[in-house]
């Protein structure tokens, strides 16, 4: 029982944290999407930054605005709380991963150890169905200009990641079709007759009253605004 109040918990706390970001997306201003210090950031407040990932600092990265030093110390409070175990899957390593780049971007000077990057064999010879569950599991690697290794497995199968597109989207999965369209911003060689700017319009009519669902869809305005590689 104390368990599943704790996951109940969790997730308010991750829709609390997604909107926020969305709201920062939206209006420009990121100066309170993380509480406003590590003394008031409990353990089920960190547990939610770290589900949400590297995109817990999206606003600043997309609209290139300085950090709040105080939310900023947050983040990389829930960085070193929840580093991957040794048995972690791929996923959870290269959702630490981003969010060590994320912080390394938004603090150079800072003294955190950025780990290495990860490996990507377990993309090798994926289906286009996994491909596309693991890339919207990692969607906050979808950023302009990067050149990471899942960055760089997703440009090679851009369009086995609009047919999953699609099938999410038949399968009324909207968290993993924003995902995947947020990824489908920034991939080279998009399929003209995938209509994505009008999937994704779908998408937010019938998903975008969940805040995780609206946040992916808010970053990939933002990049097909700005320019996928720039």
């Amino acid at each position: 029982m104390e368990q599943s109040g704790t996951s109940t918990l969790l997730q308010g706390a991750v829709q609390d944290l997604a909107s926020s970001v969305v709201s920062a997306l939206r209006s420009g201003d990121h100066t309170h999407v993380l509480p406003a210090g590590t003394e008031e950031a409990g353990d089920v407040t960190l547990a939610a930054v770290r589900v949400l990932g590297a995109d817990a600092l999206l606003p600043g990265t997309l609209l290139r605005t300085p950090p709040d030093p105080a939310g900023l110390a947050v983040f990389r409070k829930a960085v070193e709380a929840y580093p991957p175990r040794a048995d972690a899957a791929p996923t959870v390593r290269w959702s630490h991963w981003a969010m060590a780049r994320a912080l390394h971007r938004a603090d150079p000077s800072g003294t955190f150890e950025r780990p290495d990057e990860p490996g990507t064999g377990w993309l090798d010879g994926a289906s286009w169905q996994f491909l596309t569950h693991q890339l919207a599991v990692l969607a906050p690697l979808a950023l302009p200009g990067e050149d990471d290794g899942v960055t760089r497995a997703a440009g090679r199968r851009t369009v086995d990641v609009a047919r999953g597109f699609v099938r999410a989207v038949r399968r009324r999965d909207w968290r993993q079709a924003a995902g995947a369209g947020r990824w489908l911003t920034l991939l080279p060689g998009v399929p003209e007759t995938l209509g994505l700017r009008a999937g994704l319009e779908f998408v937010e009519l019938m998903g975008g009253q969940d805040p995780q669902v609206a946040l992916q869809l808010e970053a990939a305005r933002l990049l097909a605004r700005t320019g996928a590689l720039v």
